[in-house]
């Protein structure tokens, strides 16, 4: 029986082929600790300089502000609650309800603690209003953390008007962009951040490794204690082969984004227009423009998402995020948009990739019409 046809690429990407040819190499013989200081040693170094180049490239900052961890989840926590902890007294913070796991729980726990955390609302296209977070700043807030793209529904956060507004109250910048890099073009400083977030496996990259941008002089901690590997702020051993495998596949981005960007594109629209021409009443969740060019969250009128994939076996794809999925529970995500609980169990994510084909889209949107035909009968 053949693999169904992948359509859930924003919970994990399979490695690029150039990605894994890469990595090879010092998965064997180029073994050697980062940290040691003969021939072996300095290889990995070398590599591990490059790797971090090809990283601040694409997001056109300085190697030296760029520092690797184990992926976004990591990243998240080092962001939020490193900046935090540097910082004097219980300062507070403002995020948003359609914020990732990997940022909700570490408020969640700064506000146990004792910060105040202020959840800024969003509209029904699941976008955050500058106008909200500039009423939130009334809090002074040492911290903003929106999202740049949602993982469920792909809306894209006007960031840069954020950033504009907090830091006329002289608050820092913090954007989970998992979603985002490889997909869309980023950079950081037309963005106007203190801190950006990676997670390699979204990209092409390996699970287990991700990427924190912290710009030059923001104030940071380290989450974790021990030795003084990446700059003191993320200690431990660096895992040279996901890194090298992680600046292989930004390179790789960074080569090809504008072709990538628009394929996508495209695979995602014919994919939305087949459903629409086979199911009366679909409805799309997210912005219907700010959005990434990969992903498609829609609404299958009178049956539940879960039941659609149970019976497609044919597409592999989700109804939320993979970090809480959970069929029978109505995505947060979309209840913070304004959906009723039953219209958030209506709702299935569709999200394409680099390996996609034209004709992968044309079986997927054939399976979920005629499952949704049945079911509806």
């Amino acid at each position: 029986m053949p693999d169904p046809i992948y359509l859930d690429n924003n919970a994990t990407t399979p490695i690029f082929g150039d990605v894994l040819q890469a990595m090879l190499p010092w998965l064997t013989k180029g073994f050697g600790n980062p940290s040691s200081g003969h021939i072996f040693g300095e290889r990995a170094r070398n590599a591990i300089v490059q790797a971090r180049q090809e990283v601040a490239d694409l997001l056109n900052c300085q190697a030296e502000e760029v520092v690797f961890t184990s992926g976004g989840t990591e990243a998240n926590n080092l962001a939020i609650r490193g900046l935090l902890a540097a910082l004097t007294g219980h300062p507070s913070l403002v995020t948003t309800a359609l914020e990732h796991p990997a940022t909700i729980r570490p408020c969640q726990l700064l506000e146990r603690m004792g910060h105040k955390i202020t959840q800024v609302r969003v509209d029904e296209t699941g976008l955050v209003k500058p106008s909200d977070v500039e009423a939130a700043l009334d809090s002074a807030p040492a911290l903003v953390s929106v999202m740049h793209a949602n993982n469920e529904t792909g809306t894209i956060q006007p960031i840069s008007e954020i950033s504009a507004l907090a830091k006329q109250r002289g608050a820092y910048i913090h954007t989970d962009a998992a979603q985002s890099v490889g997909k869309v073009p980023i950079d950081v400083g037309q963005l106007g951040i203190h801190l950006l977030s990676i997670a390699g496996h979204k990209l092409g990259a390996p699970k287990g490794v991700g990427a924190l941008y912290i710009k030059s002089q923001t104030p940071i901690k380290p989450v974790l204690l021990g030795g003084g590997q990446e700059g003191g702020i993320r200690p431990g051993t660096e895992n040279t082969p996901y890194i090298v495998g992680l600046g292989e596949a930004c390179r790789l981005a960074r080569q090809t984004m504008n072709q990538t960007e628009q394929r996508l594109r495209d695979l995602r629209d014919r994919l939305h227009h087949l459903l629409e021409g086979g199911i009366d009443g679909l409805k799309l969740n997210g912005h219907p423009m700010q959005r990434l060019p990969n992903t498609l969250n829609v609404r299958f009128p009178g049956v539940r998402g879960s039941q659609m994939l149970a019976r497609t076996t044919e597409v592999a794809a989700s109804t939320g995020s993979a970090c809480h999925e959970s069929g029978e529970s109505p995505s947060p995500v979309l209840l913070a948009m304004g959906l009723e609980p039953e219209e958030a169990l209506q709702s299935v994510r569709l999200s394409v990739g680099r390996q996609t084909t034209e004709a992968e889209v044309d079986g997927a949107a054939k399976a979920l019409i005629a499952s949704w035909r049945a079911l509806r009968c």
